[in-house]
């Protein structure tokens, strides 16, 4: 099973922008689907945006109109322009691969911490 490695988080003031980055390896062929996950202290992990190979995207109702998911299929790289953050969108942000934006199935990277906070 391939490996996904996200980077790009850290520090940033409300209103402010991160840009997410995450790579999978170990897979020769464009990957089913990727997508961005994000878990808050004391909260379960939630999917926050997914992209497939065919270019169909999902959000989560709390970051719609403020983030955006894109994909470098050719290298299965997805990243994610967050903008107008909040300080809700704190969390370790983490990404993963499946067959669609409900089966997932590759294992989880480390992650990448994002902080909003003034």
């Amino acid at each position: 099973q391939g490996q996904l490695v996200e980077s790009g988080g850290g520090l940033v003031q409300p209103g402010g922008s991160l840009r997410l980055s995450c790579v999978a390896s170990g897979s020769d062929r464009p990957l089913p689907t990727m997508g961005w996950f994000r878990q808050a202290p004391g909260m379960q992990r939630s999917l926050v945006a997914a992209i497939s190979s065919g270019g169909t995207i999902d959000y989560a109702d709390s970051v719609q109109g403020r983030f955006t998911i894109s994909r470098d299929g050719a290298k299965n790289t997805i990243f994610l322009q967050m903008d107008s953050l909040k300080p809700e969108d704190t969390a370790v942000y983490y990404c993963r691969s499946g067959l669609n934006a409900a089966i997932w199935y590759s294992s989880w990277g480390q992650g990448t911490q994002v902080t909003v906070s003034s």
